[in-house]
């Protein structure tokens, strides 16, 4: 197949429109996305708690801000940490771009740990309520990778490939659309169907550390690896390595929680 038959990447300003020094951007547009369809679908679930909505709104704000922190710190130390050896304030050049999910997570973790002892309630049996909000989020971002043309994937000849920009001009998989599909629309149906119904304590949330960390798992082997890291043993890659811990916990939870009986989620 010719590379003319293939879809070229249209050329999208990763800037929506500037008012002075402000300027607004794609990826930063679906994190807001990301943060409202969160509030929303954490109202419809507030009716099965004890909670009030200002703790819902403080909940939901320390998480962003956990997301936001944890994000860029663990892409740092994940994914560039001889360029932090070398230039410890490249850690604050947030403009340079670079966001971790797994760094992401720790941050949202830490965030949930802490508002836990606030709101009088247990680590788990918070995790069990954010869970099903997270993949709308991640959809989202995967999006807003897309129009950006980053994180593109590997070249294949398959009739859907994408020539992107400053992507050595060759078809590649479009890889932030699988993440989308699996990683957003997939696993928010699947954790949101699950959660509907009387779970055992932790069982949500190893769902969805057991659900996202295989779905990513699956999509890094059409996501092309970093070009200053490249695989390691196994033809793995560095995400694909993130991912592996995930995975044991969610097992993990999900056997503790069915092994310790079943009972709803009560906040």
């Amino acid at each position: 197949m010719e590379q003319s038959s293939y879809l070229v990447f249209p050329s999208i300003d990763p800037v929506i429109f500037s008012m002075g020094p402000l300027s607004v951007r794609w990826y930063g547009l679906m994190y807001l996305v990301g943060f409202i369809a969160a509030y929303l679908l954490a109202q419809k679930r507030l009716s099965q708690t004890n909670w009030s909505r200002e703790q819902l709104s403080d909940l939901l704000f320390w998480s962003f801000v956990g997301v936001i922190l944890g994000g860029r710190i663990g892409y740092v130390f994940f994914y560039q940490l001889g360029m932090f050896l070398d230039d410890p304030l490249y850690l604050f050049k947030i403009w340079a771009g670079g966001m971790s999910f797994h760094g992401g997570l720790l941050g949202v973790l830490a965030a949930l740990f802490w508002r836990a002892k606030c709101m009088n309630t247990t680590f788990l049996r918070l995790g069990d309520f954010v869970a099903p909000l997270v993949p709308i989020g991640l959809g989202a971002g995967r999006i807003g990778n897309f129009l950006n043309a980053e994180l593109w994937g590997r070249s294949t000849d398959v009739p859907w490939a994408v020539i992107f920009p400053n992507a050595g001009n060759v078809p590649r998989h479009p890889s932030q659309l699988y993440e989308f599909a699996l990683e957003g629309v997939l696993l928010f149906i699947i954790l949101w169907l699950y959660s509907a119904k009387k779970r055992p304590v932790g069982a949500v949330s190893g769902l969805f550390l057991l659900g996202y960390g295989s779905f990513r798992f699956i999509v890094e082997f059409f996501r092309e690896p970093d070009a200053h890291i490249g695989l390691y043993q196994m033809g793995l890659s560095q995400g694909q390595l993130l991912c592996l811990p995930m995975i044991a916990l969610g097992i993990g939870l999900l056997v503790r929680a069915y092994t310790r009986g079943k009972g709803r989620v009560e906040q």
